[in-house]
């Protein structure tokens, strides 16, 4: 497919001026406020516009400044340098403003009789005395208030909007913030901008910050200082923290703001006194909390503490139990299995922590057979969906992520997790005696909180996790302090099965585990490492192993194959590799559609992937007629998918995802979606693959570390195959520095404990 080169000729320098009324809005970005409008004027034929406006709608008279240029695709067109909306003043205008669609409830036929019975003082009229629009047949007293607050709400609108723009503030930006505050925004501007930050979604600390300084607010102002703070520890929490030592929240907040530390001290204070922050001494040092993260910790301690308590279950029961069970499954159970059994009918909570290979799913399988035995009813559940799919797969069982399980409703505030609304909690809890989650690494201090708030005391809660795997991309570090804590009973299987003891992957993924460097002489037939020193010729490897060699060695399409790299940026960084895998695996071709979005092209037939939480998001699965044979909703952070079309007609974009769900995305929604021939391996916890390869060459220590390798290898399945240098394998192995964590869920259990021994 030809991309057509689109050019655009200045027909002339001199600057112009038209007037008319905007006929249609053909295109507006919401985020910058360009738009594409049809001008209609007395003397002229329609005209189409070309700029950028604050705020304009279909209907108003406008008065327009700029160059006439050529376009190659739409022909002549005003580029718009500066504009001004004019009020209506004549009869035509006022009714072609008010039929438009401008006034809600107001169409062409009720607007021509408004204009006829007022005549010129029409606007005045709805503007002064807004009662008196009862004359006009078809509006009622309701209707004439209503007319009147929107007339008002449109102005204002536009006033703000101008008023906003000259901070640099988006469009988009503008209506929110006007919808937040309404006439109070100057005041807000004028005084605290910093408030943005706190209140409006998408208003970070810089943009309030940019504003502050255009206003004429000092840089050691106290606002700025507290907003500043708040700023620090909200970014450390997307780093995974959900505190910050105190020396540290100072450093940060200094360098931030560009002051001496010690004027940021004394705030402190104040900010415990508006209950904005916690601060808790430790023995070593003082952390700091914002006041959600250390009361959502607290709670969570309380409610663990709270489901821990145990139950009444003889060795003499439980060895007539076994017995069935094992006959029931006909397998033997391995002793630490069935410790772990034990202990989840003796204890209302229990960790169940294994490396690969070591029985956690029969271990599951076999607790959820002991339970169904005793006619308990049992609820499955892991972090993601590939991760619930998974569960469901090896245990027969359905399992649902726990957003599902928790029932949400709304959205999910991706940067604010505390806002998600679920309707399942405390009022309205889970049905159920036990509640199984899975891949509990991946639980961050959010989703545990939402958790524990469904489940009441009597209910068994068993988790089951990985403690070597990669931490939760959210803050906390929810499995690690649990263990750490020692207030609960933790089963820990070590022992590999005699199946798994055969798989390379499984033996490996053990020795890095345990800090042992790996012997791969190529003779393994699920475990390589082809050694290369060039990052342009490991591409070249990479190519040629998931287009040609994999598929056909591990049974599997080409899209099964995954690419797994430590890094986003960089040679071989997630966006260079995906940008090279698309031009060899899914090629440019005649009638392969394709689109360009903020600077990625996807193509028809390429592997996409979702990269956030959306529950509203609508999927079908069709026949191949096209009928619809279900339907449901719901795409989640690290879904995979193919697009299998582009419209460009009605500007939407299918994709297929897994078990044939079929999604439509308007092209307006594509920074949902990212090409996955390679993703991060971060990206991919809680996910297998039949086969993965993983490009590693050099890359900074803090990141390349054992963790990152063990979780990388234990995606795969059948084959993992590493491209690039033995020697930086090693390191990685050697190297166990992984970014410290700030999480105390593991003190406030132990605070806990001792308060109840002492009581």
């Amino acid at each position: 497919m030809h991309r057509i080169e689109e050019r655009e000729d200045i027909l002339s320098e001199q600057i112009e001026t038209v007037e008319g009324y905007v006929e249609k809005i053909v295109f507006r970005n919401a985020e910058n406020g360009y738009t594409v409008l049809s001008l209609s004027s007395e003397d002229e034929d329609e005209l189409t516009c070309v700029g950028t406006f604050s705020f304009i709608n279909e209907g108003e008279y406008v008065k327009l400044k700029g160059t006439m240029t050529a376009h190659n695709v739409y022909g002549e067109q005003l580029r718009v340098e500066s504009y001004e909306v004019k009020e209506p003043t004549d009869l035509v205008s006022m009714e072609r403003y008010l039929g438009s669609g401008a006034i809600k409830g107001v169409g062409p036929a009720l607007a021509a009789r408004m204009v006829r019975h007022f005549k010129e003082d029409t606007f005045r009229i709805i503007e002064d005395e807004p009662e008196r629009l009862t004359e006009v047949k078809g509006i009622s007293e309701r209707i004439s208030r209503e007319i009147a607050i929107q007339f008002e709400e449109k102005r204002e609108l536009r006033s703000a909007m101008l008023f906003l723009q000259q901070y640099g503030i988006s469009l988009n930006l503008a209506v929110k913030i006007y919808k937040q505050y309404g006439s109070r925004m100057y005041e807000v501007m004028r005084q605290n901008p910093y408030k943005l930050a706190e209140d409006i979604n998408g208003v970070g600390f810089r943009i309030a910050d940019e504003i502050a300084k255009k206003v004429g607010i000092g840089s050691d102002s106290d606002f700025r200082i507290k907003a500043g703070m708040l700023h620090i520890l909200q970014d450390a929490s997307n780093q995974g923290h959900t505190y910050l030592p105190e020396e540290e929240l100072y450093r940060r907040t200094a360098e931030l703001l560009m002051i001496d530390s010690e004027k940021i001290t004394h705030h402190l204070m104040d900010m415990v006194l508006d209950k904005q922050i916690v601060i808790k001494k430790m023995p070593e040092q003082n952390c700091v909390y914002s006041s959600y993260y250390y009361y959502a910790e607290l709670n969570c301690a309380k409610m663990l503490m709270d489901l821990n308590v145990s139950c009444e279950y003889t060795d003499t029961q439980f060895a007539h139990r076994m017995v069935q069970l094992e006959q029931e499954m006909k397998m033997e159970l391995d002793s630490l299995q069935k410790q772990a059994i034990l202990e989840a009918a003796r204890h209302g909570l229990l960790i169940i922590t294994g490396g690969p290979g070591t029985g956690k799913t029969t271990t599951i399988n076999a607790i959820i057979q002991f339970f169904e035995q005793e006619e308990q009813t049992i609820l499955l559940a892991a972090p993601t969906g590939r991760a619930a799919k998974r569960m469901s797969e090896t245990t027969g069982y359905e399992a649902q992520t726990i957003h599902r399980l928790l029932e949400l409703s709304g959205n999910v505030d991706e940067e604010q997790h505390q806002h998600a609304q679920f309707q399942r909690n405390e009022e309205n809890p889970l049905e159920a005696d036990v509640v199984i989650v899975d891949e509990v690494s991946m639980l961050d201090i959010h989703l545990l909180h939402s958790l524990l708030k469904a489940i009441v005391v009597g209910t068994r809660l068993i988790l089951v996790g990985d403690v070597n795997q990669l931490p939760s991309v959210g803050p906390g570090n929810v499995l690690k302090d649990l263990i750490k804590s020692e207030c609960f009973q933790v089963t820990k299987l070590t022992k590999i099965f005699r199946q798994a003891a055969e798989s390379d992957i499984i033996i490996n993924a053990h020795k890095i585990n345990a800090g042992e460097h790996l012997n791969i002489d190529n003779k393994s037939r699920d475990f390589f490492l082809l050694p290369r020193d060039n990052a342009n010729v490991i591409v070249s490897v990479i190519i040629q192993l998931v287009r040609d060699k994999m598929p056909k060695y591990v049974n599997a399409s080409m899209y099964d194959i995954q690419v797994l790299t430590p890094m986003r940026k960089g040679e071989l960084g997630v966006e260079r590799l995906n940008q090279i895998l698309q031009q060899y695996l899914n090629p440019r071709e005649n009638g392969k559609k394709e689109k360009e979005y903020q600077k990625h092209i996807f193509r028809e037939g390429d592997k996409v992937m979702q990269i956030k939480n959306n529950y509203q998001l609508n999927w079908e699965i069709r026949s191949k007629y096209g009928i619809v044979q279900d339907s449901g909703a719901g795409v989640f952070n690290g879904d995979c998918g193919i697009i299998r079309e582009i419209n460009t007609f009605a500007e939407i974009m299918t994709v297929e995802f897994e078990e044939g769900k079929m999604v439509d995305y308007p092209f307006s929604e594509l920074d949902e979606l990212e090409l996955a021939y390679a993703i991060t391996i971060h990206k991919a916890q809680g996910s297998e693959y039949p086969a993965v390869v993983m490009p590693i060459l050099n890359g900074p220590r803090m990141l390349f570390n054992r963790n990152l390798l063990y979780t990388a290898v234990t995606r795969a399945k059948k084959c993992v195959t590493i491209v690039g240098s033995n020697h930086m394998v090693e390191n990685m192995i050697d190297n166990v520095n992984e970014q410290k964590r700030c999480s105390s869920l593991d003190m406030r259990l132990k605070e806990l404990e001792e308060m109840g021994t002492l009581l």
